[in-house]
């Protein structure tokens, strides 16, 4: 009888002892993955930063949403000027522009950046786009009507 006595109290030290170390670990691996989200929220900036660049350099292409375009409104073209002044090939620069608005298709968007870097003076002219969200239902007809998709 003893031994059937000894035999359970063994089983179950055996099993609350798995239990505890179970309860251990899953403690351990669950705060290990807290601090882990953590850093990486903390982190996130930086890391998508990183991704981007690698992204950008590993395929060619651009990340949408990566850059922002500002549209500053200047008292004076003297303050524009000042304001507009650009870092390019190790000086500073303050060259006068004039703004081109081009209206196109989103498809055509890629033959119009192609054109513009074949005649454009600049070795790497500005060329943005800007997907139209909303606007006046008849101009947007009217452009579908006016530009090819080809």
């Amino acid at each position: 009888m003893t031994f059937v006595a000894t035999s359970r109290m063994e089983c179950l030290f055996q099993r609350c002892h798995k239990e505890a170390v179970f309860l251990s670990v899953f403690r351990s691996v669950l705060l290990m993955t807290c601090l882990l989200l953590f850093l990486f929220v903390s982190m996130y900036p930086g890391l998508w930063s990183i991704g981007v660049q690698l992204h950008s350099a590993v395929t060619g292409s651009y990340v949408p949403g990566h850059h922002s375009v500002l549209l500053v409104n200047s008292p004076n073209e003297q303050a524009a000027k000042d304001i507009g002044r650009y870092f390019w090939k190790g000086e500073i620069q303050d060259a006068s522009e004039v703004l081109m608005l081009v209206k196109t298709k989103t498809s055509r968007t890629q033959q119009v950046i192609d054109y513009v870097r074949s005649v454009h003076p600049y070795a790497n002219p500005e060329v943005l786009s800007f997907a139209v969200e909303d606007g006046s239902l008849a101009y947007m007809k009217w452009m579908d009507e006016a530009i090819p998709d080809n």
